[in-house]
């Protein structure tokens, strides 16, 4: 398990990362999402013993990573494809690992077969490509065996087959039981493969929670209600906002209704005697949900006009369809 308590490092006048608690289980894929300059690698980097907290800890298995006896052994990290050798073959970085930590041989060429990069393995890593170098940097991090695991963009520069492999890997290591917490910013990806979301802006936290509750609470996801009865209609939505709930009319006989559940609504229909034709949730995606969460922490804002409102006009124009 990862744990940080009251997290914090500072620059100088500038927070990076403020006061963060969190607990990474294993069992299941933990996504890490933020804004650039969120703080996520920060994050990562004070797990890893890589930047010492301004205040506050970051342990691994109720301990630092510098207490750690055999730390290749007990956590795997890819933070940066690009921190080895070049002139190394891909063979001989991961033997120079193993050996520095009683690792056995047979290890390396195990990892090697396990990311595809058997064939390649006494090539120069210099002559990769991106995403051999991503490869070799997921095989260092599993060299060791780890039960814990860090990836900081994994699927970066891979091709979609290479990224389908990688979900697919991450979701098998959980499933052993692992602690595996991945940073990425392809939310698409990020709603196929994770279990579970951290989202941090600004340094703080903003929403650690399963990806079904975090999009649920988006005011982009709605219920749409069709009735045949326009005039019960007109009743089912004044008793809806009376309960002081967000109804938005495009059709007669449709509305989308916010912050309301398919169940409370299926409820006061059935009271009011209403027969409906549809009730049903229409939700918003991951990245919308994730746009919406962090509008207020992005610190390079596109100057394109795409925003929530994006959302909305999806929306709508499915219930119009």
């Amino acid at each position: 398990m990862i744990t940080l308590r009251g997290a914090t490092k500072r620059y100088d006048a500038a927070v990076a990362v403020d006061h963060l608690d969190l607990e990474i289980a294993p069992g299941k894929v933990t996504g890490f999402l933020g804004p650039n300059g969120a703080g996520k690698s920060t994050t990562m980097r004070m797990i890893m013993g890589l930047d010492r907290p301004t205040s506050g800890e970051a342990l691994i298995n109720g301990k630092p990573y510098a207490a750690l006896s055999h730390p290749l052994r007990e956590v795997g990290a890819l933070l940066d494809a690009k921190a080895l050798h070049p002139g190394r073959s891909a063979y001989s970085h991961l033997l120079a690992m193993a050996r520095t930590n009683g690792i056995p041989r047979k290890r390396v060429e195990e990892v090697l077969g396990i990311v595809g990069l058997e064939k390649v393995a006494k090539k120069r890593s210099g002559s990769f490509s991106l995403g051999m170098g991503q490869r070799l940097g997921i095989a260092s991090a599993l060299l060791g065996d780890p039960q814990i695991l860090l990836f900081d963009e994994p699927v970066n520069g891979l091709d979609p087959d290479g990224v389908r492999w990688v979900r697919e890997l991450m979701r098998s290591l959980a499933s052993e039981g692992r602690t595996v917490f991945v940073s990425s910013h392809l939310m698409s990806e990020m709603q196929l493969t994770a279990d579970h979301l951290v989202v941090i802006g600004r340094g703080k936290l903003l929403a650690d929670d399963t990806i079904d509750r975090v999009i649920a609470r988006s005011s982009l996801t709605a219920v749409r209600v069709r009735t045949p009865d326009v005039d019960a209609m007109d009743t089912l939505v004044r008793h809806l906002e009376e309960r002081q709930l967000d109804v938005q009319r495009h059709e007669p006989h449709e509305c989308l209704v916010s912050g309301a559940t398919v169940e409370s609504i299926g409820d006061l229909a059935f009271e009011l005697g209403i027969r409906l034709h549809e009730l049903r949730v229409v939700e918003a995606s991951l990245e919308e949900a994730y746009m919406e969460m962090t509008a207020n922490s992005i610190e390079y804002k596109s100057p394109t006009p795409a925003s929530a409102d994006a959302g909305l006009d999806r929306i709508h124009q499915e219930v119009e369809a």
